[in-house]
This record gives structure tokens, sequence and C-alpha cells, in this order.
């Protein structure tokens, strides 16, 4: 299958009954997906001076996020989303003053940290429920691919706007500015995603209630290959997004440092909608392991540069391998995810992009401190190719066809 979407296949899909107060709601609640670790990231190199903490607290969020989207994902699987995120809500509020607090109280590193693992672990999976929900909405064909498609280059949208934001409200007089600006609209959003009517009427099918194995999603060695491909790719973006600052700050404009990383972000989203029409390879068990040795190849761009003008336009090349990606990890859980897990494998997608950014974000902290950003960039693109190399080796997985819940359960209790 090629996967391809059609403009018209896009307007199909957002215009379908039920799905246009999700989709704005989705919009608010998922803005600070790439502002909120950064942001925290700027709020504390500002209070400690260190990029080395700043990048272990940003770590610290990314890890809570990991481990919290599978589990949120496996229990909007059974519960449906809306009870799930009111609850998280209010936590999500609490970890986040109790963050601020800590910070402008000059609290312990480990206290600052612990609690930046609590934000991460209340961060609302709004993006995981709004993928799930095209299943309700549209049946099998172009227009639920335009609607993983568009999920995608959303995304991307938030990547291009949600780093210059959050570099540009660490810039005001009061550094914390891009957290609490962040949490709210992330707090504010997902608590309309979750009382919207379509959202508020998600009823868990059979195959969802049925009992699962603890791999959950897992099971399938296709969702495991899906898995790795998506740390390689959070993996090497974590390292850029750390090192591209750190570039800007030693260039003497630490200021535009997050306004930098929007824009590979701008050529991602603009790539995107080119290569949802035309995808290539054809062959979804090809095209994981060719992107991501792309992009990884590309990255090495980043390591030439010595002035921020020709970051800038490199940054604009190596883009246009992120939002193909993302697309492609979207459209593969179709094909490799367990009937009924739906949620939790984009859950299990988005803790491996996160854990990756996590590794990514902390190893590249301490680079820069000891060797500075050019070996960063250089560092995440020998990751990404070692798990590209990986993935083509595995890459007869992504052709298995995986078990339904109700067979996985039946498989796992025959152990």
């Amino acid at each position: 299958m090629s996967h391809s979407a059609s403009l018209t296949d896009y307007r199909t899909a957002l215009t379908t009954p039920g799905a246009r107060l999700p989709v704005l709601a989705s919009v608010l609640a998922r803005l600070p997906i790439a502002m909120i670790s950064l942001a925290l990231l700027l709020y504390v190199q500002h209070a400690t001076g260190s990029f080395a903490s700043g990048g272990l607290t940003a770590a610290a969020a990314l890890v809570g996020v990991a481990i919290g989207s599978v589990v949120q994902g496996r229990v909007m699987d059974r519960l449906g989303p809306t009870r799930p995120l009111l609850v998280l809500a209010v936590f999500a509020a609490l970890f986040a003053g109790a963050e601020v607090y800590a910070i402008e109280s000059h609290a312990p590193e480990l206290v600052v940290i612990a609690l930046a693992l609590g934000i991460g672990l209340t961060e609302l999976t709004v993006g995981s429920a709004s993928r799930a929900l095209w299943v309700r909405l549209l049946p099998p064909g172009p227009a639920r691919q335009a609607a993983y498609a568009y999920e995608a280059i959303s995304m991307e949208v938030f990547f291009i706007l949600g780093p210059g934001l959050a570099g540009l409200l660490a810039a005001l007089p009061w550094a914390g500015t891009g957290l609490v600006a962040g949490s709210a609209c992330m707090i504010v959003g997902a608590v309309a995603f979750a009382l919207t009517p379509t959202v508020r009427a998600w009823r868990p099918t059979g195959e969802e209630l049925r009992p699962a194995s603890l791999l959950g999603a897992l099971v399938s060695p296709g969702m495991r290959v899906l898995v790795l491909a998506a740390l390689g790719f959070g993996m090497v973006i974590g390292f850029v997004e750390v090192a591209v600052p750190a570039f800007a700050a030693e260039s003497g404009q630490r200021e535009i440092g997050g306004v930098m990383l929007s824009l590979w972000s701008i050529s991602s989203v603009i790539f995107g909608v080119y290569y949802g029409a035309r995808p290539w390879p054809r062959a979804l068990h090809l095209r994981l392991p060719v992107l991501l040795t792309g992009f990884a190849v590309l990255v090495l761009l980043l390591a030439l540069p010595t002035t921020l003008f020709w970051l800038g336009a490199a940054l604009l090349v190596v883009g246009t391998m992120i939002t193909p990606q993302a697309t492609t990890h979207s459209v593969a859980i179709e094909e490799v995810a367990p009937a009924g897990t739906a949620t939790e494998a984009f859950g299990w997608v988005v803790t491996a992009i996160t854990l990756g950014l996590a590794i990514g974000q902390s190893v590249s902290g301490q680079l820069v401190e000891l060797v500075g950003p050019r070996w960063s960039f250089v560092a995440a693109s020998a990751a990404g190719l070692v798990i590209a190399a990986l993935l083509w080796a595995f890459r007869g997985a992504m052709r298995s066809k995986p078990l339904t819940t109700a067979a996985t359960a039946e498989l796992v209790t025959s152990r």
C-alpha cells in the first residue's frame, strides 16, 4: 500500500461530522508539545546558568512523558479519554505550580528534576486520543490516511510555534512565563477536548475490553520495530534541540535559540504535505530505515556552519525529513498494532520519541558543555545511523500481521 492522500481527502477528513470540535480543542492542547520541555530547559538554565542542569531537567520531563503516555493510552482504550483527561488536568496544574515554586526558591537540583518528571507523567496525551478518534469517525481508506497525515503535519506546526514561543517567553522579564503559558494552554485544550460531545460518546469496543498481555501493543513484532524507529527519530531531534540554542548562545544571540529551532519545522510542514501525496519508498517496511538514514545524514550539515545564518539554512534542509517520518509512524500503527490497542500503540510511539528526546537532550547537554555544539550534531548523526541500520536488519517484522487482542491474550495464557 502507498498510503497516499490528496487535498480532497484532507478536506473530507476534517469536515466529517463530529470532527470539528475535537480538532479545534486538540490544536490548543497540543500546541505546547514542543514547548514545555524546552521552556523548562531555558527556565532552569536562566536560573542556574548551566545548560547541563537545564538539559537534565528537560530530559526528566520527557522521561515522564515516555512513561505516562503509554499508561494513559492503555487507560483511554478501556475507559475512553474523558475521565482520564479531566483527572490528569488537576495533577498537571499542581506539578507545574510546584515546579515554578521550586525553581524560584532555588530548591536542590534533585527536587527540580523530580518535579519535572511529574510534569511529564501528567502531560495530557491528547495527541494519542486525537489520532485514535479517527478510527471511530472515518472508515479505512484515503480519508483516514489523510487524517493521520494531518495529525503528523499539525504536530510539526506545533514544533514550529513551540520552540519559538518558548524562546520568546523565556526572554521576558520572568523566564518562567513559557512553562506557565504552555501548561495552561495544554490543560485548557485537553479539558475542552475531553468535554466535546464526540469524545464523551467514545465507548470502548469489544476488542478494547478484552484482557491483554502486559506487553499490550508491543506483543506485535512490527510494533516493536516501529517503536525503535520512533526512538531513533526522537534521539536525533533531542541532540539538535540542545545544540542549536547552545550555538546561538556561543554566537552571542541566546534569545533566538528557540526561534532557530522553528526553522527546520517550516520546511518539514511544507515538504510533509508533498510527501503525504507521494510517499517514498512505497513499501512501508522500507520507509522507516530509509527515512531515518536520510535524516541522520542531513543532520551532519549542521556541524558545518560557523554563523547563525548558515545554520538556519542547514536547518531548513534537514527539516524536510521530519514530517515524513512522523506521518509514517502514524500510518504504520494501522498496519502493525494489535486490534483494540490504537491509543496505547500511539502512546508507545510518543513514549519512544520522548525517551529518544530525553536521551538526546541529556547527552547533548553534556557534549555542549565539554566540546561544544558542533560535536553534538555529529553525535546526533551517528546515533541516527546506528538505529537506521537496526531498522534495516529488522525490516521483515513490519510485514507480519498483528494479532487481535483476543488472540494475544490466548497466546500469553497458553505460555
